[in-house]
């Protein structure tokens, strides 16, 4: 069974940008990418070093990312439900580039499944490649699927929560798209409980957009889902679970979702 696709018409922000929003936008990115590019040569030596310290610095960067982001943008972030510790999964709504930079400040040491490109970005890539996050080539096909399997039990023996992001692409608020076969097949293989997360980040850090507004960004971690179940109940409680407490999030933000 494949997982729910909608045709909800994505939510807008309201309001036009103001000149105050620009600026404050402006500020921030050039604030985290010159940050970013200073830490990635001063550290470009702990490439050369054990994984530890590629992880000490994704960590350390995704902190600095999301304080900087309270400090100069005026966006928050808050986390709800109990954080998952050890070896687990977890399925994460993705609308934003914000639930990649801030999960490895979130968590401890989390295998992050990413689209394989991605690690070859200078220093970000670099350092995640070296962390061990799981790159996946998403044209491979059943390749591809295996490749995240191996990498994922390797995680796992480690006692590293293993993050996916179910639709495989960043959907905006009241979006839906469909679930890949990804997560269905890590749930499978590993046989641990799977932890679905909501999240509003796409209302304040919006996708392919230059503007950060300011609010507070909820992430939920959700009841998690027990071992064991056929892959079509298990899809069907996943997307249910995510988007029934995504569209509470987003309405709770003043963006309710017409269905």
């Amino acid at each position: 069974m494949r997982a729910r696709s909608s045709a909800l018409k994505p939510i807008k922000a309201k309001g036009s940008p103001t000149v105050l929003l620009w600026l404050r936008s402006i500020a921030y990115n050039l604030a985290l990418y010159v940050t970013a590019v200073a830490i990635g040569l001063a550290a470009t030596p702990a490439l050369f070093m054990p994984r530890g310290a590629a992880v000490w610095i994704i960590h350390n960067l995704s902190t600095l990312a999301i304080w900087l982001l309270r400090v100069i943008a005026g966006t928050r972030y808050e986390i709800r439900g109990r954080l998952p510790e050890g070896g687990v999964l977890i399925a994460a709504k993705h609308q934003s580039m914000w639930d990649t930079i801030a999960m490895p400040a979130i968590l401890k040491d989390p295998a992050i499944v990413l689209k394989a490109e991605l690690l070859w970005i200078p220093y970000y890539g670099w350092f995640s490649k070296k962390a061990d996050m799981i790159g996946i080539d998403r044209g491979a096909g059943a390749k591809a699927v295996r490749h995240l399997i191996q990498q994922g039990k390797a995680a796992l023996a480690l006692k590293r929560p293993i993050v996916i992001f179910p639709e495989g692409t960043r959907a905006a608020p009241g979006a839906r798209l469909d679930y890949k076969p990804g997560v269905a097949a890590l749930y499978r293989q590993l046989g641990v409980p799977c932890v679905p997360v909501a999240v509003n980040s796409g209302l304040f850090w919006p996708r392919r957009k230059f503007l950060r507004r300011p609010g507070t960004i909820v992430v939920e971690f959700l009841e998690p889902i027990p071992p064991g179940l056929d892959r079509e109940t298990f899809m069907a409680t996943l997307s249910e679970r995510i988007e029934m407490a995504t569209d509470r999030l987003l309405a709770e933000a003043g963006h309710p979702v017409d269905k």
